[in-house]
């Protein structure tokens, strides 16, 4: 960890910063050798790796936004530990150097005809096409949602719009049920839901409102984490702090005007239980990119179809894809993003010498379980499930030094080295590692 230290206090004096860079208005046609789609974690990294590659003149990326965010730090600002203006940085300020930026949403991929057309009209050809467009939240397939948010007591840590929220109700929160979801579909950082809980379990603890509150985590999941290893672990947190957890729960329905969220239990459809809240935070369900969906790209469930070693598209060998809009099988996550940037960097390397790919991808990814306003379980794992640790201790264990990794060194490194293609590969902790002892 000490090597962490090091690698932290060297990381900004090694990095050249610039952020200059050229927008694109809306023009009838445009052609790129590579073209990225989406500006997130995924996207900046590309981009800044296939800049080098390439070259700034050659390379566009496509995002509309003005403002890009490191979203795993929406668990603490949801808690009151950090800020949400911390976790977010204007997206000129992250975009490559010289590459074109063009200001739009995709609205058609037509990967027959190697073109992209965006929401104004402009359509863009493309030698080599990285699809990095995330995936959607659709809080409106809860009933009584996205309009509930209108009303206290009521917040969710997985939007810029709603993270505050949380903290509102956290602070406002009196007595009674506090009640933290888990939806019935794919979703980007599946322990999220739960770290909130624990979050809010440390909050009224600290002030003095345990006593008063019900803390209650229903899932649709059957376990309470896929990997067994940390699922018991937290399970042992989950019975020492005393807290109520329940398999197979949807949420299907919030009246935010009485505080009372319905759930349907997914064993026994049809059947349904309403729970009055003082506190509720909602992660709602999620889905694939629609402009991937609506696409040849997509599989049959709409997500980005890719070779899960390669991360090279199953049927267009000019297309690949990283992080959330993807269907590979691992969690979706920003240590993901981390490893799939280099195997993906290299994937196309070869593939530009007429070479086969000779990186795989093991499905590598990190949860960082946050417990306590100073504890960590540092989940990592691969694509069989099994544990892929890099520290030569329990991981599995609370620590507080896995704290301070996920809430200060972690966004540091993501700014200064994923986002600027400096970082990332098989079992990124460990490369870290490897780095800080250099």
């Amino acid at each position: 960890m000490a090597a962490l230290c090091r690698l932290r206090l060297r990381l900004p004096k090694t990095i050249a910063i610039s952020n200059l860079h050229t927008s694109s208005p809306a023009s009838a046609k445009q052609h790129y050798k590579m073209l990225v789609l989406g500006g997130g974690s995924g996207g900046i990294a590309m981009s800044a790796r296939m800049k080098r590659m390439f070259g700034a003149e050659n390379v566009a990326v496509v995002e509309p936004s003005e403002m890009h965010y490191y979203q795993p730090i929406w668990t603490l600002v949801g808690a009151g530990a950090k800020t949400v203006a911390s976790s977010g940085r204007s997206t000129a300020s992250v975009m490559p150097s010289g590459v074109k930026w063009v200001k739009s949403n995709v609205q058609e991929i037509n990967p027959d005809k190697n073109t992209v057309r965006t929401d104004d009209g402009t359509e863009i050809s493309y030698e080599y096409l990285i699809v990095a467009l995330g995936l959607q939240l659709h809080y409106e397939k809860i009933k009584g949602l996205p309009e509930g948010f209108e009303h206290p007591n009521i917040g969710s840590n997985y939007s810029v719009q709603t993270v505050e929220k949380t903290w509102k109700a956290l602070q406002n929160f009196k007595e009674g049920n506090a009640v933290f979801t888990f939806p019935n579909t794919p979703v980007k950082c599946a322990g999220a839901p739960q770290k909130i809980m624990y979050l809010s379990d440390a909050y009224l603890r600290k002030t003095g409102k345990r006593s008063k509150a019900n803390l209650i985590y229903n899932t649709s999941l059957p376990v309470l984490f896929a990997i067994k290893k940390y699922a018991d672990a937290l399970w042992d947190v989950v019975k020492e702090r005393d807290l109520q957890v329940n398999l197979r729960q949807n949420l299907i329905e919030v009246r935010a005007d009485k505080r009372e969220a319905v759930f349907e239990n997914l064993d026994k459809p049809g059947e349904t239980k309403v729970i009055e809240y003082e506190m509720l935070h909602v992660t709602p369900p999620m889905g694939p990119n629609s402009a991937v969906k609506g696409s040849p790209l997509g599989d049959e469930a709409g997500w980005l179809d890719l070779d899960k070693e390669s991360l090279q598209h199953k049927r267009y060998p000019n297309v690949f894809g990283i992080g959330d809009c993807t269907n590979l099988p691992t969690p979706r996550t920003a240590a993901a993003v981390a490893a799939e940037s280099g195997i993906l960097n290299r994937t196309i390397s070869k593939i530009l010498k007429n070479e086969k790919p000779d990186k795989k991808y093991d499905g590598y990814t990190s949860c960082p379980l946050v417990t306590s306003y100073n504890t960590v379980i540092l989940a990592e794992f691969d694509y069989t499930g099994q544990p892929l640790e890099t520290f030569p201790i329990n991981q599995a264990k609370e620590r507080r030094i896995m704290y301070h990794m996920k809430a200060d060194f972690m966004p540091h490194l993501y700014w200064h080295g994923l986002l600027r293609g400096l970082w990332g590969g098989p079992e990124p902790y460990r490369k870290l590692l490897h780095l800080g002892m250099k």
